[in-house]
């Protein structure tokens, strides 16, 4: 195998395999990326056994043919070279030369046939999504899945394709993330999967900042999701996600109003003297007016007033106050709006300007204090 690449195009993909390979090095070539030259490009990939990447880079392929290297230091090295051409060609046993102007290394690989065979996506049944819109229902959802490895179903976000509009819905138990954006093609098919926390974030990065088309398909085993010339492969959880239809509060009727930097801002200043475990914080909701406070035995107590729209009876409630600045940070919004029923009943944020294309609602489990 020989080859000459651009920097730049060869670094780009690089980079998004950073995320992929597997850091523990349990099993040493999954920190690999997988290197293909075929005809006039290189096909790259990566996997973790759980989720892989597989991207394609324009090169002059003088001979083809294939082999693994250290993803991570390839990268390095990619990134380190001040030229703009690479060259890199196999030798014997696995080992490989690269070259960029003046500089040269000799890195030791390993062989293709060691390296595990990706999912092939299905040859049809693919949906069409618009990269913005999964984007941003990952950026305003993700946030809220569980952390713990041993709930794995809840370790990922149920993604809901219907004929008038495209849901994401994530939970830990303790609070949950609700979002849905009508969708302007209605006849390009339905899903419902759940897809993995560390597939939504590849896919986030992915995407960046281009306004390009998801294709999305699911196999037996895996979920596709085809960005131009790259297809990131992911298992599929199979299991049953909480009905969060009932979560969502119906009549909470105690309504609030304040500006979101305002009220994160007062989040932030009090949870300095918050336990620092339960990271609890206490609203005192009166007309005109909403108290955030903290009280710690170890740290001592600190609270701080901002306006609220709001005329109702007096209400004192705790909450995480971590939980409320994950939202508060997701949400791209002037004014939040807060729907009380009682300070034993969860708690409903979302957007006050939300309009008729998106809704985006936030529940949080009050605390007792």
């Amino acid at each position: 195998m020989e080859f000459t690449v651009k920097k730049d195009e060869l670094l780009r993909e690089l980079a998004l395999i950073q995320g992929i390979v597997e850091r523990k090095n349990t099993i040493p070539i999954l920190a690999n990326v997988l290197i293909e030259a075929r005809e006039e490009s290189l096909e790259l990939a990566a996997t973790d056994l759980d989720v892989g990447l597989k991207c394609k880079v324009p090169a002059t392929v003088q001979k083809p043919g294939a082999l693994t290297l250290s993803a991570k230091k390839l990268y390095e090295i990619v990134r380190a070279v001040s030229q703009s051409d690479i060259h890199i060609k196999a030798l014997e046993n696995s080992w490989a030369t690269i070259e960029s102007g003046r500089s040269f290394f000799k890195m030791v690989g390993l062989g293709k046939e060691e390296f595990p065979s990706l999912a092939e996506p299905p040859s049809e049944g693919f949906i069409s999504v618009p990269g913005a819109v999964l984007s941003e229902l990952i950026n305003k959802t993700s946030f809220a899945i569980t952390a713990d490895d041993n709930r794995y179903f809840l370790n990922g976000a149920r993604l809901e394709l219907t004929e008038s509009d495209i849901r994401m819905v994530a939970t830990d138990g303790h609070r949950l993330a609700y979002m849905s954006i009508k969708r302007a093609n209605q006849d390009s098919g339905d899903a419902c999967v759940i897809v993995p926390k560390k597939t939504l974030l590849e896919l986030v990065k992915i995407l960046g900042d281009e306004e390009q088309p998801v294709d999305f398909a699911q196999g037996e085993n895996h979920l596709f999701f085809r960005i131009g010339e790259r297809l990131l492969v992911s298992k599929r959880v199979d299991d049953q996600f909480p009905a969060y239809d009932k979560v969502l509060p119906q009549g909470n009727d105690k309504t609030v109003i304040c500006d979101r930097e305002a009220l994160a801002g007062a989040i932030r200043r009090v949870s300095l003297l918050a336990n620092e475990r339960s990271r609890a914080v206490r609203f005192g909701i009166e007309s005109g007016r909403l108290e955030v406070s903290s009280q710690s035995p170890e740290l001592g107590e600190a609270k701080e007033s901002i306006e609220a729209g709001y005329d109702g009876e007096e209400i004192q409630i705790g909450f995480n106050g971590q939980y409320l600045l994950d939202f508060l940070n997701a949400a791209n919004t002037a004014k939040i709006r807060f729907e009380l029923k009682d300070d034993s009943s969860q708690g409903l944020l979302r957007p006050a300007d939300d309009g008729d294309e998106r809704d985006y609602r936030y529940v949080v489990m009050p605390m007792r204090l």
